[in-house]
């Protein structure tokens, strides 16, 4: 029974990752489409002054935090901190290593 249950738990929190990678995936593509639509209305109507890159900047800084936050390049950004700072204390008081 406790096996069911941990599978259980494996697969919808695997389900939750995909459904965060897409999201990101639909993040960036959104960023691709929007600010190359962007770039051609600039250089259209003001090729002399360029503006197109601050919104490329800006959403592109969300849009790099954002994935490494996903893939787990900042763990303590991630839900699943918490959770594993919890497993590693307890770890550490069970093994008598608590200072």
């Amino acid at each position: 029974m406790g096996n069911t249950y941990q599978n259980e738990e494996r697969y919808f929190k695997a389900k939750k990752q995909i459904e965060e990678i897409k999201g990101f995936y639909g993040n960036l593509s959104s960023y691709i489409v929007f600010n190359l639509v962007l770039l051609v209305i600039n250089l259209v109507t003001s090729p002399n002054h360029l503006w197109f890159y601050w919104p490329l900047l800006g959403w592109g800084i969300g849009v790099i935090i954002h994935g490494m936050k996903v893939f787990n390049y900042m763990p303590f950004l991630g839900k699943d901190w918490e959770e594993q700072k919890i497993k590693e204390l307890m770890d550490k008081e069970s093994k008598g290593n608590w200072e």
